[in-house]
Order: structure tokens, then C-alpha cells, then sequence
């Protein structure tokens, strides 16, 4: 472990760590809020411009084409010219775009608009977590980055208020909506505006005064408070003690190829698919497919299908709230284990009740039945999230950590555009359980590739597990004891 990473991860948890992720987790709320109101805004502008059913389906599409290709482009671009700078153009990205649409005047300049805010918040959500994971100590890393997720719940929360409120009571409730979502992130902006920029992975870059500079900064600030942390030479004594954290020649020869790759988009994008780092990417891409399929199969349709066999509580305004409102438990209850069980077994698990709910939900015929399994189904599948969100910046070395990131989301939109379409044309031959039979195989696949194939990050410092990427699953939890800390 280098000597900038080991004086971060000796820093106890204080107001610092927890300033980061409220800035962070502030803009997932945004990120969150925006999205989910284009449901609110989708039905009035349809009506407004008299758009056909194509061409609703294409401006409801906006976002996720946007986000498409923000997580990506940023991922890569943030290991190539930093962390903070891509949170602080893609945040104000997001905001001309978002308060420009508000005074579009035909559903051209709308949807075009609307794609450009989703990708500044698809670039900017990709960036947040790796960037919290490189400065929160290994203790914590892991709750830290699935609450992070958690805040995009109030996001949702308050598009659905905002959407009762003041879409449905003005003529042009829309546009204040999109005023509303865009305003507050100026004040965010400016807060950012103070963010360091990660030592982590200017130390990557071969930058490492900077990185120096940055942690002797966040180190005066403790001392200022008056908080005392271990001496550097002991959280380094630790390591040494391990034998896969231990300076090796892998681990060497890692550090190097780190360095050398600054500047080089495409080299980092080719290094996701090298020998060292197929397996993790592999696992990281399917995982986030196979959850977000799973997660636009069920909520996008459920509705629909159950009103088809004859349910309609899925229109009603309890059931939304209690489904919007099962997210926000679902989220930090998935954080909390993520530090007591692993990222691995959190996503693994919720996942699998995330299956099990869907199936409960299928065979259920009453209104309290559904509303239970709904209420379990949102639950698990949104904590499935936490667990994604932490697990996968943590999994992929700090030079090529938010190219690792980027791509995984980026993919996992492929399977949330996908699983509308499929299950559009599976529902006319295989009926309501056979939708809920394909969406749940694709889930409870995901589910073993992550606990099976993945490897184990709980209490283990990001060099650590940079050093050990490559090792056979098995054998990198055979070095862990029970409280995660290496034998």
C-alpha cells in the first residue's frame, strides 16, 4: 500500500467523510428526481404537441439514451483527466439542458434537450461512487457507497409530490417542474466547487506531489479539529502482514502499468478485457445487465399486466407511494449490510428475495397480496442497487476504475432499454407467468455470477484488492477470516 492510500485509510469517519457524501449523495437525489419525473412530464407534453405513440415512446426514451452514453463517455474521460472535473462539467451539463427545456416550444428541441440532461446525469452518476470509494477509509467504504445510492430514493419521493402538486394544478406545471429539478443544482455546483481532487488516482497518474499536497490539506483539517489518527508507519505494518496487500511483483508491476496508462482512453478501455481483468469485467457488466433487466421488466409492465388479469391496485395512488416508499428502507438497509455481510452476499441475496418476490407477485390475487409483494419486490430490488453501486468501484484498478464503472452502467442500460421490448413480445405467447419466469431466470443468473465468480472486497483496502484481481475467486475469501481481515 502506498503511503498517500495509507494516510487515508487510517483517517477516522468524520464530518469530512460525511460532507462528501451528502455533496455526492445530493446529486444522485437530482439525478433521481429528474428522471423519474419525465413520467409526470411525459403525458402533458404528449398531449400539448400531439405527439403519435412512436414518437411518446422516443421523447420517454430521452434520458436513458442520454444516460447511454454520459456513463460511458465520462467513465473513461475520468481516469484520463480526473474525477472532479467530469462531477463538475456533468453537473452543469445537466443543468442548462434541464432549464432549457423548460422553455422548448416543439418536442424536437424537447427530446433533444431532455438527452442532453440525461447525459450530464448519467455522467455524473457514474463518477460519484468511485470517487467517495477512494477517500473513505476500507471500514466503511462499502455503506458509505450504497447510502450514496440511497439518497436517488427522495429523489423519487419528491418527483411524485412535485408531480401531484404542480404538474396537475398549472397549464404550464411542466415547465415549473423542469425549473424546479434544474434550480437547486446551481447551489450544488457550488458547493463542489471546494472538492479535492482524488489523490488516489493522481497517484495513478504519476502525480504525486499532488496527491501528497491534497492528503497533507485533508490531514491539517483533522489536526485543526483536533482529531488524532494512527501514525502512518502502523496502518502500513498491517499490510504488510498480508500476503496478497504485500508489495509483490504483480502488484508492482500493477502500479506501473497504472501509471503508464494515464492519458490513453482507448488503452484503458482495452485493459478492461485483458487477462488480469476479464473475469471482473465480465462479472461486473452481467451483474448490472441481469439487475437492471430485471428491475424495468418488473416495474415498467407489473402495472399493465396486472390490470390485464383483472388487478387494478397498481393505479392507484397508495400503491405508489408505498412502492416509492419501500425504496428509501430497501437502499440503507442493503448499505448497513454491505460492512456486515460483504457487497457480494448483499447483492447475491437481495437479488435472489428480489426473485422471490417477483414470483410471490405473479401468484398473487387479492390487493393485500400484491401490495406486500410489491411493497418486498421494490424493497430488494432497489437494495440490490446499494449493493451494485458500492461493489463495482471497488472492483476495478484506480487508473481504469471509473472506465470499469461507466461501462458496467452503460451495459446495464442495455438491459433496462431491452426488457420492455422483450417483454412486449413474450407476454402474447407466454403469458403473464412466463414473463415473470424469464425476468427472474435472467435475475437469479446475475445473482450466482456475483456470488460465485465475484471477487470478496469487504474490509479490504482498494490496493489490496487491486493486487489480488486476477486470483481465482475461492482463493482470494480463502485468505479472509471471519471479520473480513486477511490471515
Amino acid at each position: 500500500m502506498s503511503a498517500v492510500a495509507a494516510r487515508l485509510e487510517r483517517l477516522p469517519l468524520s464530518s469530512f467523510h460525511r460532507r462528501l457524501l451528502l455533496i455526492g449523495g445530493l446529486g444522485y437525489m437530482f439525478d433521481g428526481l429528474d428522471s423519474s419525473s419525465l413520467a409526470f412530464l411525459l403525458p402533458v407534453v404528449s398531449k400539448l404537441w400531439h405527439l403519435t405513440s412512436a414518437e411518446t415512446g422516443l421523447v420517454a426514451s430521452s434520458t436513458y439514451i442520454g444516460y447511454f452514453f454520459g456513463a460511458f463517455l465520462s467513465g473513461v474521460l475520468a481516469d484520463v483527466i480526473g474525477r472532479r472535473r467530469i462531477m463538475m462539467s456533468a453537473l452543469a451539463i445537466y443543468c442548462v439542458a434541464s432549464l432549457a427545456s423548460a422553455t422548448a416550444q416543439d418536442w424536437h428541441t424537447f427530446f433533444a434537450l431532455r438527452v442532453v440532461a440525461g447525459f450530464g446525469s448519467g455522467a455524473e452518476t457514474v463518477v460519484i461512487a468511485p470517487f467517495l470509494a477512494e477517500f473513505v477509509p476500507r471500514r466503511y467504504r462499502g455503506m458509505f457507497c450504497g447510502a450514496l445510492v440511497g439518497f436517488m430514493s427522495f429523489g423519487y419521493l419528491t418527483s411524485s409530490i412535485l408531480g401531484f402538486a404542480v404538474v396537475r394544478n398549472f397549464a404550464d406545471g411542466w415547465r415549473y417542474l423542469a425549473i424546479i429539478t434544474s434550480l437547486p443544482v446551481v447551489m450544488l455546483l457550488w458547493w463542489r466547487r471546494t472538492l479535492p481532487e482524488s489523490p488516489r488516482w493522481l497517484e495513478s497518474q504519476g502525480r504525486a506531489a499532488e496527491a501528497d499536497s491534497i492528503v497533507s490539506q485533508i490531514e491539517a483539517w483533522f489536526a485543526r479539529k483536533g482529531i488524532a489518527f494512527a501514525p502512518v508507519s502502523s496502518v502500513s505494518a498491517v499490510s504488510a502482514v498480508s500476503p496478497v496487500s504485500a508489495v509483490s511483483p504483480v502488484g508492482a508491476a500493477t502500479a506501473v502499468a497504472a501509471a503508464k496508462t494515464g492519458g490513453s482512453a482507448w488503452r484503458n478501455v482495452l485493459a478492461l478485457w485483458s487477462p488480469r481483468l476479464a473475469r471482473t469485467t465480465a462479472v461486473s457488466w452481467l451483474m448490472w445487465f441481469s439487475v437492471a433487466f430485471a428491475y424495468y421488466s418488473f416495474f415498467s409492465w407489473i402495472p399493465s399486466l396486472l390490470v390485464k388479469e383483472g388487478l387494478t391496485i397498481t393505479k392507484s395512488f397508495g400503491y405508489s407511494i408505498a412502492i416509492y416508499g419501500a425504496q428509501i428502507p430497501g437502499y440503507f438497509s442493503a448499505a448497513w449490510l454491505n460492512e456486515k455481510i460483504g457487497r457480494k452476499a448483499v447483492v447475491a441475496s437481495y437479488m435472489t428475495l428480489g426473485g422471490i418476490a417477483a414470483i410471490t407477485l405473479a401468484f398473487s390475487h387479492t390487493g393485500m397480496q400484491i401490495m406486500v409483494a410489491g411493497i418486498a419486490l421494490s424493497f430488494f430490488m432497489n437494495g440490490a442497487f446499494a449493493g451494485v453501486y458500492a461493489y463495482t468501484p471497488e472492483v476495478f484498478p484506480t487508473a481504469v476504475r471509473t472506465t470499469g464503472t461507466g461501462s458496467s452502467s452503460s451495459f446495464g442500460r442495455i438491459g433496462s432499454v431491452s426488457a420492455p421490448i422483450l417483454v412486449g413480445l413474450v407476454y402474447p405467447v407466454l403469458g403473464f407467468l412466463g414473463v415473470f419466469a424469464m425476468t427472474t431466470t435472467v435475475l437469479l443468473i446475475g445473482a450466482c455470477v456475483v456470488f460465485f465468480l465475484g471477487i470478496e472486497t469487504r474490509n479490504r483496502s482498494l490496493e489490496d484488492i487491486e493486487a489480488s484481481e486476477g486470483e481465482p475467486a475461492h482463493h482470494v475469501s480463502g485468505q479472509l477470516n471471519s471479520t473480513g481481515m486477511h490471515r
